[in-house]
């Protein structure tokens, strides 16, 4: 035969048939007592963990083993990879997989094209200053704009006879 027992509130000590005090506050909630002394320790609001005989101090003060099994599995949160503004998530996971001798390689050769642009840029400086043409884009363009106004003094030359 199975007996229907109950916890005490406080004490968390089985109260069986016969025994035990029921206690309905005003907002509803069911308390239930195994004697006069957990009931009048309840209601000075005295916390059952500071109480020695209690099981909840028993379980703080790791006197009790408690079920691991009854712990709350956490679910974790899977991270989600999304695209930056400017970059597709193709190339953030291309990058990722990426070994630190490729980087190197690739800091190497945007660093040695910084070197040849400012060289570039020093030997055009040098070559103005000593009066020499420069060669390169520069030149294009003035060649440009001088044949431009030739034409049009020989258009206005033209249009004058």
């Amino acid at each position: 035969m199975v007996i229907k027992t109950d916890l005490c509130t406080f004490s968390e000590w089985r109260i069986y048939p016969g025994h035990g005090r029921k206690f309905v506050a005003k907002d509803g909630r069911l308390f239930i007592f195994l004697n006069q002394k957990s009931r009048s320790l309840a209601a000075r609001k005295i916390k059952a963990q500071e109480i020695q005989w209690t099981v909840a101090w028993r379980r703080l003060n790791k006197k009790i083993k408690t079920d691991e099994g009854a712990k709350k599995r956490r679910i974790r949160n899977l991270k989600v990879q999304r695209a930056i503004v400017g970059i597709s998530l193709e190339e953030i996971r291309r990058k990722r997989k990426e070994d630190d001798k490729t980087r190197k390689a690739q800091a190497e050769q945007a660093a040695r094209e910084i070197k040849e642009r400012k060289q570039k840029q020093i030997d055009l400086s040098k070559a103005q200053k000593r009066g020499q043409a420069p060669t390169g884009p520069k030149q294009q363009k003035g060649d440009a704009k001088a044949q431009n106004k030739q034409a049009a003094k020989a258009t206005k030359a033209k249009n004058t006879i």
